[in-house]
């Protein structure tokens, strides 16, 4: 009889005796072994037990830091992917949002440093290679040679960076812990900074900055009568024009013609099929300041007032109109009427506030 035990009467289950292997790999500094290592890891990934997966995320998530450069960022998948089959996406984020961090701080470094010695199009990641571009960039006189190797590095594995940090963004106290510890706030900003082709962070951007549970508080120039609402994975501010509508006039709250439900339905909780519906513009969304809410930003963009998001409806300027749906599709978005404000303390709220400037271009 043979004396080679199947997998489930192992004494430590396959993935988790690779994760362990991978431990004592990074302990020792042996980066020739890491890679090895790794790659069995991953192919036991699959056939794993779904346990052996929620253990091993905050396991691998806590080597990222001390992982060789560019296996890193396949390692940052890895977590990822335990975080999708139910890892605590809070013991796995900071690793890697940390990782992002340093990609996207290298890939700036290569996009100036490539514009500086000659410019032309910036290396393809899936053809070109990093050796190139690393004697291209290293430049004695300004840039180490370390620094150089980690703009290549940035630069080529940034994508795999994004789409595990798509995965720990995913869940809300992730976002709330990020937003709150600046995490979020950095990485915004180095999205904005970044100026080449062949990245688009738009996604990443409207996920990292979803609120939720965010009291919002909503007064209505015409009528005089506000609002105190309650949002939750609003990932754009079509999303929440959408929403506002569907609660305020379609509750009866406010005049106005009604969201289509399947508008409105799919700026909730409802998946995109082939058919997008067009949702309709119910009234101009405006800062206390004065300034213009652009639909095509986030509702993050709503400026805090005394402790408490406060927007202010206005009539329509023109008519606008939209796709209907959710710009990140895998977080359901909610808004809820919490109370509706007494007319004296709507008054007295809404004459701190300035009438909205004029109108832009329609958006479609």
């Amino acid at each position: 009889m043979s004396t080679e035990q199947t997998p489930s009467h192992r004494q430590q289950p396959a993935l988790l005796e690779a994760v362990t292997e991978l431990e004592a790999a990074v302990a020792a500094g042996d980066d020739e072994r890491f890679g090895p290592v790794l790659g069995r890891l991953g192919g036991l990934f699959g056939p794993a037990d779904p346990a052996e997966r929620v253990a091993a995320g905050p396991r691998l998530a806590a080597l990222l830091p001390d992982a060789p450069p560019f296996p890193r960022a396949h390692l940052a998948m890895v977590v990822g992917a335990c975080v999708e089959h139910g890892a605590d996406p809070v013991a796995c984020a900071g690793p890697v949002l940390a990782g992002l961090r340093g990609a996207l701080t290298g890939t700036e470094l290569l996009v100036r440093r490539w514009a500086e010695t000659g410019g032309g199009p910036l290396p393809d990641p899936a053809e070109d290679d990093p050796a190139a571009a690393h004697e291209r960039i290293a430049d004695p006189a300004r840039l180490d040679e370390w620094h150089a190797h980690l703009a290549v590095v940035g630069w080529w594995t940034l994508r795999l960076w994004q789409q595990a940090s798509w995965a720990v963004y995913a869940h809300a106290p992730v976002r709330a812990e990020a937003r709150a510890s600046g995490v979020t706030g950095a990485l915004v900003e180095l999205f904005g900074r970044y100026g080449g082709e062949r990245h688009d962070f738009k996604g990443l951007t409207h996920l990292a900055l979803v609120l939720d549970d965010e009291p919002l508080l909503v007064l209505d120039r015409p009528t005089g009568t506000g609002y105190l609402l309650r949002m939750t994975g609003l990932s754009d501010t079509f999303q929440l024009h959408t929403l506002l509508a569907d609660v305020l006039i379609g509750g009866g709250h406010l005049p106005g013609a009604p969201q289509d439900p399947e508008v409105v339905a799919l700026a909730r909780t409802a998946v995109l099929d082939t058919r997008r519906p067009i949702a309709t513009g119910a009234f101009d969304l405006v800062a206390p300041d004065g300034s213009r809410i652009r639909n095509e930003g986030t509702p993050s963009d709503v400026p805090v007032l005394d402790g408490l998001r406060t927007l202010v409806l206005e009539p329509l300027s023109y008519e606008r109109s939209w796709s209907a749906g959710r710009f990140v599709q895998e977080v359901p978005g909610d808004l809820r009427l919490e109370r509706v404000l007494e007319p004296a303390e709507a008054a007295r709220l809404l004459a701190r506030t300035v009438p909205g400037r004029s109108a832009g271009t329609a958006v479609h």
